[in-house]
């Protein structure tokens, strides 16, 4: 593609979108945002396993998402947002994280290790 046409069709792109941003003088303020969606992933090729959902209502968002962590667990999060309260999170951890034993090539040979987490909270208010 020759290089004025790789600048003619940015010319036009970048027309469009600012046309489109700036909706020709007409905003309308008073539109309440309000959507949902949800997507999942469950690939067994690249073991990658990972869902969100969210919902909002004008002022108010709720959703969560999850994902298996590389060490097994798998990590829940659910959270809420509101013009009172701000971002809100609970964050859980489900499982047993497995960890190897070694490393690579270098091994270092012994026991792996497991870890234990609990529920961990965040947002406002957070530091009780």
């Amino acid at each position: 593609m020759s290089p004025l046409m790789v600048l003619l069709v940015v010319f036009v792109a970048t027309n469009a979108a600012i046309a489109q941003y700036y909706g020709h003088g007409h905003e309308d303020h008073h539109t309440v945002p309000h959507y949902q969606f949800e997507y999942g992933v469950h690939d067994p090729h690249t073991h990658d396993i990972k869902a969100q959902h969210e919902h909002r209502d004008h002022d108010h968002v709720q959703g969560g998402y999850t994902f298996k962590e590389a060490d097994g667990t798998q990590r829940v999060v659910e959270y809420t947002s509101g013009p009172h309260s701000g971002f809100q999170a609970v964050v859980r951890r489900i499982g047993h994280a497995q960890h190897p034993a070694h490393y690579g090539k270098h091994g270092y040979g012994g026991i792996g290790g497991t870890s234990y987490v609990d529920v961990t909270h965040w947002g406002h208010g957070s530091g009780k």
